[in-house]
């Protein structure tokens, strides 16, 4: 029953965009931006792909995500909006949406339902943290080291990081105070479920950034999420912080020397905005893609190629065996019990609230 609601629907979709497509009412290409990597390889394969092969409409990959606030406010500046679909983080989302530069999305309309008919909204739950956002998957930032240069003793710490002593050698994070911040204070001795009443304070972030100079020296700062497992996989680092799906890659396809420590992992949720701005044809389209790039089996799919949890709970079960390795993804997600012992729990209202000016201290920090 639920395999043949599945394939009604994806039928009815493919008519309803081909008839769009014909008549004019939908633009015949989109501008997707992502974040590059194995992780725009995922959605290649899980969305783009299977939607341009139905609807025929040329799909741009853009790698810009890192700026994509900047950017966005740019364009909308500009009055010349480029962008069809952005993948974000849901702190940005929040701060798009509340700047008026991401279109409100009514789940239970906009996007479709799980097979067994279960509204968008139930679906998706908690995971609805905006207006604008429409989750994707729930992947974390952790850290990966090398096997061959860590010795006896692998880390088993997040605040390995800090001990220069026991571990020394390069160190990647990334450039930015998201994660970095509430690492040093989690090392400095803050208890995990205070760590945001700290860095609201001037005193907080100013301890923050006295615990990161304690290594400013040993940092190579990285802003895209490709660069960690490349100074991995070239030996220029002990220890670096990335994605879990960018580790996944190097340790499992690559087979580097690399293994991954999910200790105090910062889960964070990653997905869709469709910027304010577009006409009503590339709008039309926009929302036609996200129908079909959310839907059940679609973020089931991704989990085939990529090690991210799907946001929607009825993906979980559908998510099997990796497409090309043969391995089972379950125990290579963050949302393993086994991974998620000790993990921090991202707080995403926070940094949309305090970012740009957190931000501003952090990047003159890194210049002094």
């Amino acid at each position: 029953m639920n395999l043949t609601k599945t394939l009604m629907a994806s039928t009815a979709l493919t008519v309803a965009a081909g008839m769009a497509h014909s008549d004019g009412h939908m633009a015949n290409e989109m501008t997707i931006v992502s974040w590059g990597g194995a992780y725009s390889a995922s959605q290649q394969n899980a969305y783009h792909t299977p939607y341009s092969e139905m609807t025929g409409v040329k799909i741009i990959n853009d790698e810009s995500s890192a700026e994509a606030v900047s950017k966005l406010r740019a364009m909308n500046e500009a009055g010349n909006v480029t962008w069809d679909v952005v993948d974000v983080v849901a702190a940005d989302a929040l701060r798009l949406c509340d700047e008026g530069l991401a279109m409100e999305i009514d789940p239970d309309t906009m996007l479709a339902d799980a097979p067994d008919g279960t509204k968008a909204s139930e679906d998706f739950g908690d995971l609805l943290v905006g207006d604008c956002f429409i989750p994707q998957i729930v992947y974390s930032t952790t850290v990966g080291y090398r096997t061959d240069l860590v010795g006896d003793t692998p880390p088993t710490s997040i605040c390995s990081l800090f001990d220069t002593e026991a571990y020394p050698g390069k160190r990647a994070l990334e450039k930015r105070p998201i994660g970095n911040m509430e690492w040093a204070l989690i090392c400095d001795g803050v208890a995990k479920d205070e760590v945001y009443d700290v860095l609201e304070t001037a005193e907080g972030q100013q301890q923050a950034l006295d615990k990161l100079a304690t290594i400013k020296d040993d940092v190579i700062w990285w802003s895209a999420g490709a660069d960690t497992p490349q100074l991995l996989a070239d030996g220029e680092i002990i220890m670096g912080s990335t994605y879990n799906g960018r580790l996944f890659s190097l340790i499992e396809e690559q087979k580097q020397p690399v293994a991954m420590l999910w200790d105090a992992q910062v889960f964070d949720l990653d997905g869709w905005i469709i910027p304010t701005g577009l006409s009503d044809e590339r709008k039309a389209r926009a929302l036609d893609y996200i129908m079909f790039a959310t839907d059940t089996q679609r973020l089931a799919d991704q989990a085939k190629y990529i090690s991210y949890g799907p946001a929607r709970k009825s993906s979980a079960p559908l998510v099997g065996k990796h497409a090309e390795l043969g391995i089972d993804m379950a125990p290579h997600m963050p949302t393993d019990p086994e991974n998620s012992k000790n993990t921090f729990l991202y707080n995403y209202e926070f940094w949309a609230d305090y970012r740009d000016d957190i931000d501003a201290k952090f990047q003159a920090w890194l210049v002094q």
